[in-house]
């Protein structure tokens, strides 16, 4: 899969607040017409796990959820933000190396300034990438394989 470096959100963002904005927005621009992006190919926000979940001090095994959101805001920084569209992942879900696929509805975004936000609990902990890319690329990505195969 191919990851454009100028539609990248985080990376290896250590997220350990409750709630955090992704490092990086993307500005759309002050352009008439407004860009679309996802109106002709759906575009995806994808989440890569560098190091695992973690709550209250514990590894992947606690129960917590987080929130991955993709939004738009008229502000640079994201503040006062609309929500897009949002995923909650369970905690144990997100070991080192999982990803998180969330599809970006056809017509959005309708503001100038987009990325995402994750939204944890109270002492949890987390650190990801994230990007935007066209669904059709990580379609490849989502297939699952069996494990144990070796290539020399």
């Amino acid at each position: 899969m191919v990851l454009d470096a100028l539609l990248q959100l985080s990376d290896a963002q250590a997220v350990t607040s409750a709630d955090a904005y992704s490092t990086n927005t993307i500005d759309l621009g002050a352009t008439t017409p407004v860009r679309q992006i996802g109106d002709g190919e759906p575009m995806a926000l994808i989440i890569s796990v560098d190091t695992a979940a973690a709550g209250d001090g514990t590894p992947a095994s606690f129960t917590n959820t987080f929130d991955f959101i993709f939004v738009q805001s008229v502000n640079a920084n994201l503040s006062s933000h609309d929500e897009v569209v949002k995923r909650r992942v369970a905690g144990a879900s997100l070991t080192a190396g999982a990803i998180v696929i969330i599809p970006i509805p056809p017509g959005t975004p309708t503001k100038r300034y987009i990325g995402a936000r994750y939204e944890l609990g109270t002492d949890d902990t987390i650190t990801v990438s994230a990007w935007i890319a066209p669904l059709s690329f990580v379609q490849v990505l989502a297939k699952a394989y069996a494990k144990g195969y070796v290539i020399d």
